[in-house]
């Protein structure tokens, strides 16, 4: 009578579609990727062939803070000596940096 019917309106229609709802989430991926992830990896890749490549005679840094030079490389373990007829046992894992030859003297 007085009062007309109210219907709901047509559901607007997204031109871009979904994909504007996901560039933030993929931006932040891609950053993520580019400052985190990718860095990483080429760190561990580096630290991967510096232990793959020691030989006797390399003075090292083990995650102790321990200094010494390699005396035998095995399999999984590097005999390092760190004082005159002090020999030990380390992990390939555990060596953290290969220094220039003659920093142990010149300490």
């Amino acid at each position: 009578m007085f009062i007309s019917n109210a219907f709901a309106a047509a559901p607007a229609q997204d031109p871009t579609g979904g994909m504007m709802q996901f560039l933030p989430l993929i931006v932040i991926f891609v950053l993520f990727y580019f400052m985190l992830i990718r860095p990483q990896m080429k760190r561990a890749k580096e630290q991967k062939n510096m232990i793959d490549a020691l030989q006797k005679g390399d003075e090292i840094v083990t995650a102790g803070g321990q200094l010494g030079k390699v005396v035998k490389v095995g399999e999984s373990y590097v005999s390092v000596e760190i004082a005159d007829n002090v020999v030990v046992n380390v992990q390939k894992a555990a060596i953290t940096s290969l220094l220039p030859k003659g920093t142990i003297k010149s300490i």
